[in-house]
């Protein structure tokens, strides 16, 4: 139980990566706080993660809403003592869509989420990081604007995963000097539903003639991965063991961004 008496808090904990690292989490006994934006969904991983023995508090919040987000982390605070490991998963793909197609509400809606939603959840938990004298900090990115530039209309999308990486590489640093590590995830292609809302349209106005490889996932025969596997390297980053790495990108797409 490498994570005995620890307290992580994921946001977008409710389904995909979020939900799968916060099991894995659990299951080395730290204590979850469960953020997301759908009361049922929120009771529901909580319900399920205190069924498998573990501990954990639902907090309500969208991660753009500077108020919701500061009462959460006060609200874990009050509730558990203290906080040691943040997971900024909470995230959009938005809409896809042509740079003159794209709307600029749809433009500042992925940017709230995904860039300020990150900023946000920084914002109030270092804080407490740094009280507790250490801590690890990851964020969910992408290979999407790091490796890969291919998914017609992303640009929004993709210009959010590539600042995460510079916020990464920044407060690295910056924050070194109280032994709190950040380091990056970026996940390729994975099974979970976040496809489903987003919204594409006229994408073969910005599309670019490629041919691919049979298979888009080397590693795996062309088959995505899955949420328990970001959740290892998760749970490998919030552990003492990478107690010597800060202000690095794990790629865990099986190769597929390699592929361009």
């Amino acid at each position: 139980m490498e994570l005995s008496g620890k307290v992580a808090l994921i946001t977008g904990a409710t389904s995909g990566i979020g939900r799968a690292s916060a099991f894995r989490l659990a299951s080395e006994g730290a204590s979850i706080g469960v953020l997301g934006h759908s009361r049922n969904d929120v009771d529901d991983t909580v319900t399920a993660l205190i069924a498998a023995g573990g501990k954990a508090l639902g907090l309500m919040a969208d991660v753009a809403d500077e108020a919701a987000m500061k009462t959460a982390l006060d609200t874990l605070i009050a509730h558990f003592g203290r906080l040691d490991i943040v997971l900024a998963n909470a995230g959009i793909n938005g809409v896809w869509a042509p740079i003159d197609d794209l709307q600029p509400a749809e433009w500042d809606r992925t940017i709230a989420v995904n860039l300020r939603g990150t900023y946000l959840t920084l914002h109030y938990a270092v804080p407490h990081l740094k009280t507790q004298g250490a801590g690890s900090i990851v964020v969910v990115s992408s290979i999407n604007g790091t490796r890969t530039f291919t998914n017609a209309g992303a640009t929004a999308y993709s210009a959010t995963k590539a600042a995460q990486i510079a916020v990464v590489q920044h407060l690295a640093l910056e924050l070194a000097k109280y032994r709190i590590r950040v380091n990056a995830v970026c996940p390729g292609g994975v099974v979970t539903h976040i496809s489903e809302s987003t919204v594409k349209r006229n994408q073969q106005e910005a599309a670019v003639s490629i041919v691919w490889p049979k298979g888009s996932v080397p590693l795996n025969n062309g088959q995505p991965g899955s949420a328990d596997d970001i959740a290892e390297s998760v749970l490998f980053l919030a552990s003492e063991r990478s107690r010597h790495i800060t202000g690095t990108s794990i790629f865990i797409d099986g190769g597929q961004g390699l592929l361009t």
